[in-house]
């Protein structure tokens, strides 16, 4: 017995509203129709600019700042992460070239990653995986930066780092050339695996792994960052509470108190002079506002001095001068290059922790683009688009090993989070969004204004952001059996392991001892991460416990066509599809390339038409 619906139920608005839905006995007998009701549920909230929607330049230009904003001073902190890592935190120099190739190499993978990669609009921000580990690394040698005259002999220092040494270098230069040979460590490290990361999207390997990895493993995996990001959200508002509770006060009453008003907006035009239009102007650009207000409420109490000016006081980061310095100490231009710091060169404990690093950054992305595409009312994403994504993914870690970030780029979480919140989910956006952080790249005193926002600000956006991104990881479970006792079984036990693991090497870190402190160390790095340890679990558990496709949700991400048939989405597949002539698409040769789409004669649409 088969179904066909009426295209008219993607009309259906409200909650109670009927649609008829035709039944096709099997038998051939004439067809019988039936009401069905539609919950409110069923039919998501429309998009204000679909992916494929053209946006008003003015508008693309102020929801792209807006995104900049978000993700704008979480590239400061990792580039910061890579100098101490590479003992180079006592060269502003070295920082100031981190940070310009950290944001260039940003812009451009996301431009790549919008115009021929995964094709949905997501941002490509600097990626902490790779950074945790070299800052584990760090901490469990303290004098791993440490030069004294006793340690100096002709060529090497006693940390096994090899440096030419001549009679006129003092103590200085050799930490700056100690900070080079790291930072050459770190880029052919990361060029290798960036290698590998790109293959995995080549060959199709991510694709394949899309048979074991589904809603259950992948809800867990994203959840568990979301949840052990509150971590960094609570650093940055504990500055000051007030001011962060503004912030994410503002943009939460913008964007769903009054989310479907709309309000007044002044225009002109030749034909129609100067007039009045309604339009949400207030949702589109809830974040923006709010942080807006609340960097303008941290500069009316700088001003008053209702904030100390004691910088070992915690409040201190809460004013808007609390890191003027970096205005002053930015160039004006700054161009990144390749072997910025040197021809690269290999460390073997640096490149297992990027490896390890990758894998997750992989699991992240896959998860992230589901996300993704939730937010933009589209269909779950085809191996195509997966494997094209995580290929040009591995082709930026590559641009980034080139050009010295000493760090990968992946996809912003919090920035799909913004996308739910402001409705505007276009490319054209992107696009801006990836050219201003190019701009910033280059331009060293304009990124340097936008990275001195107040902390507990970043913190209260933050708060509207990672939280709307948790409620879309979550609604990724609408294809899953809810009622398997199965399924709720793995999804608890892999959340309650991912956030339990790390907790208890924090707590008790001498509690894991193999005889090895080197093993020990390699232990506690894997460990520590939440979504490793609970997507891995999640992953086994999904894998080797039975369950149908149905039940595991694999069917709906696979096939849409069989899952959901309730689910209206603003746009099909087409969306995912790169800018090459649709007769290609058609070609047999396509079938056999796994990062590119294969349209037979008879295609089935989303809705399971043959086309």
């Amino acid at each position: 017995m088969g179904e066909f619906k009426m295209d008219d139920l993607s009309a259906t608005r409200n909650k109670g509203d009927t649609a008829e839905v035709i039944t096709i006995p099997e038998n051939g007998l004439l067809p019988e129709v039936e009401k069905i009701t539609v919950e409110y549920a069923d039919i998501p909230k429309r998009l204000l600019f679909n992916v494929s929607d053209r946006t008003p330049f003015h508008m693309a230009i102020f929801c792209a700042f807006q995104q900049v904003l978000i993700v704008l001073s979480g590239s400061l902190a990792v580039s910061s992460f890579v100098a101490d890592a590479a003992c180079a935190d006592e060269f502003p120099d070295i920082k100031a070239d981190l940070l310009s190739s950290t944001m260039f190499m940003s812009g451009l993978t996301t431009l790549l990653m919008v115009l021929i990669g995964f094709r949905l609009p997501v941002f490509q921000v600097s990626c902490a995986d790779y950074v945790i580990p070299l800052m584990a690394i760090r901490s469990l040698n303290k004098d791993l930066c440490h030069i004294s005259d006793s340690q100096i002999n002709n060529f090497t220092i006693s940390n096994g780092s090899y440096i030419p040494i001549n009679e006129t270098m003092n103590i200085v230069d050799l930490k700056r050339e100690l900070a080079f040979s790291k930072l050459q460590e770190f880029q052919g490290c990361l060029i290798l695996v960036g290698v590998i990361h790109c293959l995995v999207g080549l060959t199709g390997t991510v694709g394949f792994l899309l048979r074991f990895v589904g809603p259950i493993t992948i809800v867990p995996t994203i959840l568990l960052s979301g949840i052990f990001l509150s971590r960094a959200t609570a650093k940055f508002s504990k500055a000051h509470w007030g001011i962060s509770s503004v912030t994410a006060g503002t943009a939460i009453l913008l964007s769903l108190y009054l989310g479907n008003k709309k309000m007044p907006c002044p225009a002109w035009s030749k034909a129609r002079g100067f007039y009045w239009y309604w339009y949400p102007f207030h949702q589109v650009f809830s974040i923006l506002i709010g942080i807006l207000v609340g960097w303008g409420m941290s500069a009316i109490m700088t001003v008053t001095g209702a904030l100390t000016n004691d910088p070992d006081n915690s409040q201190y980061m809460a004013r808007i001068d609390a890191r003027s310095g970096i205005i002053t100490m930015a160039t004006w231009f700054k161009m990144p290059y390749p072997n910025r710091f040197g021809p690269p060169t290999f460390n073997a404990g640096i490149f297992i922790a990027f490896l390890i690093a990758t894998v997750t950054s992989i699991l992240d992305s896959i998860g992230d683009y589901y996300a993704c595409a939730r937010v933009c009312n589209v269909p779950p994403p085809p191996r195509h688009a997966v494997n094209r994504g995580i290929a040009v993914e591995g082709f930026g870690s590559i641009l980034s090993g080139l050009f010295g970030c000493g760090h990968a780029t992946t996809t912003s979480g919090g920035n799909i989070g913004a996308l739910g919140v402001t409705g505007v989910a276009s490319r054209d956006v992107f696009w801006w969004v990836s050219l201003i952080y190019i701009v910033f790249g280059l331009v060293g005193k304009v990124s340097a204004v936008f990275i001195t926002i107040p902390v507990p600000v970043l913190g209260g956006a933050m708060i509207i952001m990672f939280g709307m991104l948790n409620g879309i990881i979550l609604s990724n479970l609408q294809v899953v059996s809810l009622s398997s006792t199965r399924n709720l079984a793995i999804i608890g036990t892999a959340l309650l392991v991912g956030l339990m693991v790390p907790y208890w090497l924090e707590a008790f870190p001498d509690d894991l001892n193999t005889g090895s402190h080197y093993y020990d160390n390699i232990l506690k790095t894997l460990l520590v991460s939440p979504n490793l340890c609970g997507g891995i679990l999640a992953c086994f558990l999904d894998n080797t416990v039975p369950g149908t496709l149905d039940e595991r949700g694999i069917t709906a991400w696979q096939n849409p066509s069989k899952g959901d048939n309730l689910f209206q989405y603003s746009e099909g597949l087409e969306v995912y599809n790169p800018i090459i002539p649709k007769t290609w698409m058609k070609s047999r040769v396509m079938k056999y390339i796994p990062f590119f789409p294969y349209e037979s004669k008879q295609a089935v649409n989303i809705n399971g038409h043959t086309e």
